[in-house]
């Protein structure tokens, strides 16, 4: 019961900010890209069993389960590849557009929404449980294997009653949830390079891209793709040389702590009006009372943070949900 009214208190949270995308647009910018996207790094981080259990897009990717009129189809392990690399695909398109669009523009941003809501709708009313959006096509989710591989708490399962081995490798339900599943095809082991070889070159290149308004001309559309591109070309090229020296999962631990550091650095000074584009992602203007030292102090401690989490402190074993009981239809493993 806790879980159920935890997710329906975050999809009414959802729910509002969609509202005041489209009616309040300022307050909606600011709810969703200056608050929640920003905190959200550190939540997979830390705990990222407990955003899979509240995120509202997968609550509402499951409704087609929960009523009754899903086809429940099951995925191939080749078919899984496919839908993992359409997510990552997804977010490298998608993440660019705010600069061009969805930073400044509310009602922009709320038809992005409802267009990925229609999209989970869609793939929960064909395929099985969570292997259509929560674990396949939704852009966050690359983030949340990348972010999260590293974790320490566990928390029940509260979208599955029990386990119809949806997928072939649930993420949820392995300990160590990695961008590089045991498992593989070509599209899952490319979908693990672009994130975790090249998504820190990409997230550096996307800070150094500033925000535009009205109709975007061809050359700052180049821009706020090329430059984070590039840093992901160059990121990968540098992740794939030091696979030569370095053991995968050391290396895998650094790459995704440089991501996140990396967005930090650049994104919690902006907040305040410190970013390298001082006009662009301000939450609240501290630049007349505070000086920019406190704030990258704050973001150093972070970074610092983050590859003590990632990459020097013990690895766990940890699941970041717990497996339920398997369905009566199901064998249980050997």
């Amino acid at each position: 019961m806790p879980w159920k009214i935890a997710q329906s208190l975050v999809w009414l949270l959802g729910t509002f900010i969609l509202g005041a995308l489209l009616f309040e647009p300022q307050l909606g910018i600011h709810l969703l890209w200056n608050i929640l996207i920003p905190i959200a790094p550190l939540f997979l981080v830390v705990a990222a069993g407990l955003w899979r259990n509240i995120c509202p897009l997968a609550t509402t990717a499951l409704l087609p389960q929960r009523l009754g009129f899903s086809k429940k189809e099951k995925l191939r392990l080749y078919q899984e590849g496919y839908l993992g690399l359409i997510g990552v695909c997804a977010l490298l398109l998608i993440v660019p557009l705010r600069h061009l669009v969805f930073n400044l523009n509310g009602p922009a941003t709320a038809l992005l929404i409802v267009a990925l809501v229609l999209v989970a709708l869609i793939a929960g009313s064909i395929l099985n449980r969570k292997s259509a959006w929560c674990s396949g096509l939704c852009p966050v989710h690359p983030v949340e294997k990348l972010y999260g591989m590293r974790n320490r708490f566990s928390f029940s399962n509260a979208h599955c009653e029990s386990c119809c081995k949806c997928v072939a490798q649930c993420p949820d339900a392995n300990a160590h949830a990695k961008p590089f599943p045991i498992q593989t095809t070509r599209c899952h082991r490319l979908a693990g390079l672009l994130m975790v070889g090249g998504f820190p070159g990409y997230v550096w290149g996307w800070f150094h891209v500033p925000d535009t308004s009205g109709i975007p001309t061809m050359g700052q559309v180049l821009t706020c793709y090329g430059l984070p591109l590039l840093g992901l070309v160059v990121s990968c090229a540098i992740f794939l040389l030091a696979r030569c020296f370095f053991r995968a999962a050391s290396l895998h631990a650094i790459f995704s702590a440089t991501a996140v550091s990396f967005y930090y650095w650049y994104r919690l000074p902006a907040l305040f009006g410190f970013g390298l584009f001082p006009q662009d992602g301000i939450l609240i203007d501290l630049t007349s009372i505070l000086h920019p030292g406190y704030i990258h102090t704050i973001a150093l401690a972070l970074s610092l943070f983050f590859f003590w989490w990632l990459v020097l402190s013990p690895p766990i074993k940890q699941k970041w949900l717990l497996r339920p009981a398997y369905a009566k239809t199901l064998q249980s493993p050997t």
